[in-house]
């Protein structure tokens, strides 16, 4: 059996799900239903993360470092 990752447009995803749900019987199984969100949405849901990169973003430059100059 394969297994296979796709990307389904949020206009089509409840047509493409019957049209699998067809196959059910057949072999088809869905294993695993990811509600990704893009990045922008994911951190404007975590409270203050906007207002925090808002903020960051108003930094004088003088306050920022390098890759180079951080102490991993």
């Amino acid at each position: 059996m394969q297994t296979i990752t796709i990307k389904i447009d949020d206009k089509i995803k409840d047509k493409f799900f019957w049209l699998l749900q067809s196959f059910k019987d057949k072999g088809v199984e869905i294993i695993d239903i990811d509600n990704t969100v893009s990045d922008t949405e994911y951190l404007k849901s975590i409270k203050g993360m906007e207002e925090s990169i808002l903020k960051a973003s108003n930094e004088p430059l003088e306050n920022y470092v390098t890759r180079e100059e951080l102490d991993w």
